[in-house]
């Protein structure tokens, strides 16, 4: 099974759908800054993320977008870069709560 990194970043108006979607992204990835993820999964667990999120945003105010970086074991090892603090990319496989 093929595994991607996505960067999934979000913009909620509500307070409390923002902090719904945060512990949604945080049972599938880790967070990079307040509401920018990195999650490494399969399509199967894209789909089930994406299902979630799209559920608990009201889509007229928010905004959530989903960046793939491609296969885990590939670019999407190198393709963040960071000013100031270093990044560390995740160590293993997903974190899913």
């Amino acid at each position: 099974m093929s595994r991607h990194a996505y960067l999934v970043s979000y913009d909620i108006a509500d307070d409390r759908r923002r902090t719904h979607i945060h512990e949604l992204c945080r049972g599938y990835g880790e967070r990079l800054q307040y509401s920018v993820f990195r999650c490494d999964m399969s399509r199967t667990e894209r789909v089930e993320l994406e299902s979630a999120l799209s559920e608990a945003i009201h889509h007229e105010e928010d905004q959530i977008l989903v960046i793939d970086l491609g296969p885990v074991e590939g670019r999407a090892q190198w393709c963040v870069r960071a000013m100031g603090k270093p990044y560390t990319p995740p160590d293993g496989g997903p974190v899913i709560l």
